[in-house]
Order: structure tokens, then C-alpha cells, then sequence
């Protein structure tokens, strides 16, 4: 049974000017929307994230109250829910399928909350790492519909480095013998294997594997961590999603429009609701640095680092810890008039 709704979005013409016949969001909500319709929070999905990972943010008693907010989960665009690789029919299917990068995921879900819902108002939009580049395009496309923003683990654009590592997935992905340029007999779980190998160095920090912090996972040794978590991560993944999402990444750029023209400041200035940007201190994917930088050009911005061993993936809610200093700052944000 799925536990999740689809919205038809039919022919969308995409940022690339390539067509996507017949697309469509999956979303998953929780609460009620009230009678003003005031009470929304949209909170967008990451890399090789579905709306189920996000849930560890939502729930009685926390910031995301379920009790107290409808909170939107919109499904990222690749990730095998919503209009993918692996469930487009040809001639856009597989290696076929075109870009949709994070504008084209922000411009779609405020299809989905302004026509399916109704809604003119957003309490909050919060995500984390490509869900936070998600986060900062609605603040700066919607600003007069977005009240506040709550991006963590991830920026306004994709810096070089980032987008190195992201080619570097990639690579490791293809160099599989039946990966076939994407049109593969069947999933190419070799490089899937070698994907999540190059993904290991850079989703926890030096400090995370020094400290053997795995450990608390369950892993008793760091082979043990390698075969038997990173070697499997993305095996329930299609390959051709994989690459889908990360080419969003690769792309990622709130000021990569028409109306911007890559002026990133500019897109910055625009985000004028009241925002709070927390990175990871240990963070190699999207170092603190590069979100100070954006927060002196957002006129409504609080900087606030989370100091944590767990690097990139101290927003994915594994860490009890990092969970709950997250989810306190959430509340805080909430409260503030």
C-alpha cells in the first residue's frame, strides 16, 4: 500500500526548455490545514531521500507538530516516487530522462500547494542538504508567500568542490561494465556498491571515523561499516535516479533563472523572511563558511552553526543529539513573531 499521494502536473515545459510529458509529484502530508490556511510547512526531500526519511523531524511534541502544522512533504524529482527515470515512460525514460533542476522542483511543488491546497501562505519551508537548496529557492522565488526558511546541511548554490564530488559519484557509478551508457539489462550493483564507497569519505567527517563513532550504529569494525552500510546504501536505488538527482545537485543554483541571471547576491536579497541557516561545523559537502557568506546578503538571516563529529549527515537524524539541538532551534525559529 502506498502511503503517499501523487499530483498530476501533465506536460511541463522544464528550465531546459525540454518537455516532461504527463509529470508528477508524490507528497506525503501530515496534520490537518486549518480553516485560515496558516498553518503550513513544506518540507522538501534530499539526495536519495524519500518523504518516509524525513519523518524522523515530524511528530508530536516536536517543532514539526503534526498537531499544530499541515506539513507538505513534496518528494525531489529522480527519487523513484515522483517523476523519475525509473517510472517515466519512453521515449523519456532511463538515460532519456531530461534536467529538472531545483528551480524546476520549487516552481512544480508551488503548483502542488497553491492549486491542490489553496494555499497563499507558508509558516515555513525547512529541508536539508539538496532539500535545502530547495529550501533557499522558495524563499527567494515566493518571498512575498513565505513567512520563514530553515535551510540545514546545505546551500543557496553548489560550490565547485561539491560539484567535483558529485561527478565523482557519478563516475564511480558508470565505471560499472553494465551500466551500458544507462540503458542497463538490469541495475548495475557494482558501481551502485562503488557509488556508496565514494559517498563514505564525505557523508561523515575525519573526526566520525576517527573516534569510530560507527559504532553506535552497530558497526563493530570499519570494514564491517564499509560492506555492510556503505556498500549497500543506494542498492534499493534505481541507477539512472541516482544520476537524476545528482545532476540537480550538480546544477543547484537559486540565481540560475531569468529573473537573476546568476546575480547570486541578488537572488540572496531577495529571500527577505526570516531565516535560519544551520550548517554542520564538520560538514565537507557544504562547509559552514559557504552559508556565512549567504547569510550577509539575506536581509532577514540568523547564522547558526550545530556543532557536531556526524559531518554532512548530522541532519538525516541518526544522532540523537544532533536531532534534538535541530528540532530545539526549530522551535525557537517558530516561536519568534
Amino acid at each position: 500500500m502506498k502511503d503517499y499521494e501523487i499530483y498530476s502536473l501533465g506536460d511541463v515545459i522544464l528550465q531546459s526548455d525540454q518537455k516532461l510529458p504527463q509529470a508528477f509529484l508524490a507528497y506525503k502530508t501530515y496534520g490537518t490545514l486549518n480553516s485560515a490556511k496558516s498553518n503550513v510547512i513544506v518540507y522538501p526531500t534530499w539526495f536519495a531521500g524519500q518523504h518516509t526519511d524525513n519523518e524522523w523531524l515530524i511528530g508530536p511534541g516536536k517543532a514539526l507538530d503534526p498537531d499544530k502544522y499541515f506539513i507538505i512533504v513534496p518528494n525531489m524529482f529522480g527519487n523513484g516516487l515522483s517523476s523519475s527515470p525509473s517510472n517515466t515512460p519512453a521515449p523519456f525514460d532511463r538515460a532519456n530522462f531530461p534536467l529538472i533542476t531545483i528551480y524546476d522542483n520549487v516552481r512544480l511543488q508551488h503548483q502542488l500547494v497553491t492549486k491542490k491546497f489553496g494555499i497563499s501562505k507558508i509558516a515555513l519551508v525547512v529541508g536539508w542538504s539538496l532539500g535545502a537548496l530547495q529550501t533557499f529557492q522558495w524563499g527567494t522565488s515566493y518571498p512575498e508567500m513565505v513567512e520563514r526558511i530553515a535551510p540545514f546541511g546545505g546551500t543557496a548554490k553548489t560550490r565547485p568542490h561539491a560539484q567535483v564530488v558529485f561527478e565523482g559519484l557519478i563516475a564511480a557509478l558508470q565505471a560499472d561494465s553494465n551500466w551500458k551508457e544507462g540503458f542497463y539489462d538490469y541495475q548495475p550493483v557494482v558501481g551502485l556498491a562503488a557509488m556508496g564507497r565514494a559517498y563514505a569519505p564525505w557523508g561523515f567527517s575525519q573526526a566520525y571515523y576517527l573516534e569510530q563513532l560507527y559504532e553506535s550504529e552497530g558497526y563493530l569494525t570499519l570494514n564491517a561499516y564499509l560492506k555492510d552500510y556503505w556498500d549497500q546504501v543506494f542498492l534499493s536505488f534505481d541507477a539512472n535516479d541516482l544520476v537524476a538527482m545528482l545532476r540537480t545537485g550538480i546544477t543547484g543554483d537559486i540565481s540560475a533563472n531569468t529573473e537573476d541571471y546568476k546575480n547570486f547576491e541578488q537572488a540572496l536579497n531577495k529571500i527577505t523572511a526570516h531565516a535560519l541557516v544551520m550548517p554542520g561545523s564538520t560538514d565537507l559537502f557544504f562547509p559552514p563558511e559557504d552559508n556565512a557568506y549567504e547569510v550577509k546578503h539575506m536581509p532577514n538571516a540568523i547564522y547558526q552553526l550545530i556543532e557536531s563529529k556526524w559531518g554532512h549527515c548530522f541532519g538525516i537524524g541518526q544522532n540523537e543529539l544532533d536531532s534534538l539541538v535541530i528540532d530545539n532551534y526549530l522551535k525557537q525559529f517558530l516561536q519568534l513573531g
